[in-house]
């Protein structure tokens, strides 16, 4: 069974079909990316913007609750990241702001949840994500880049049981796939 099995069987090698990109299931929120972002050590760079893109940063800041200088860091950082890495790109989400795939709805953390709960094959990811390889393998080397990100994204994930869940999304129910028969 996979990682997250225990809690979610719709997460085992063996139920993976019914999560395809299209269905999301909820994970307890983390703050990886963000705790990431919080470097040490750092260096002051003076910059020029355009006015129009000045009123932009700062609207971003304040939706995050950050300052205009660590809204600048983060989007140059990701940019740095982007240009780095194939396919990677970085959305806000309900748990923050994650590195995704482009083109899909998958969290780099969760395609990699996902190659490891099929044996660390990115062929058997790709092949059961209908993707091209070398997508599955683009987040395989962003998390090979960061693992800390990545390893802290699965722990809050495997961390959440069915009744944390429950008491966020009172509908959720759990669904258990039938066994087939043999014969």
């Amino acid at each position: 069974m996979g990682r997250s099995a225990a809690f979610l069987p719709l997460l085992s090698a063996e139920s993976l079909p019914a999560i395809r990109d299209e269905v999301r299931l909820p994970q307890r929120a983390y703050m990886a990316y963000n705790s990431y972002m919080k470097p040490a050590r750092s260096v002051v760079v003076s910059m020029r913007l355009p006015e129009e893109s000045g009123k932009r940063l700062r609207r971003l800041a304040t939706r995050h609750g950050w300052t205009a200088s660590d809204a600048s860091a983060r989007l140059v950082e990701e940019g740095l990241r982007r240009s780095e890495f194939a396919f990677i790109d970085f959305r806000d989400s309900a748990f923050g702001r994650q590195a995704y795939i482009q083109g899909s709805t998958l969290a780099v953390w969760e395609v990699m949840m996902i190659a490891r709960n099929l044996g660390g094959k990115a062929k058997a990811a790709a092949d059961y994500l209908e993707w091209p390889e070398i997508r599955v393998r683009s987040a395989m080397h962003y998390a090979e880049a960061f693992p800390q990100e990545i390893e802290e994204a699965l722990s809050e994930n495997d961390a959440a049981d069915f009744d944390a869940l429950k008491r966020m999304l009172p509908a959720l129910q759990e669904f258990r796939p039938k066994a087939k028969a043999r014969g």
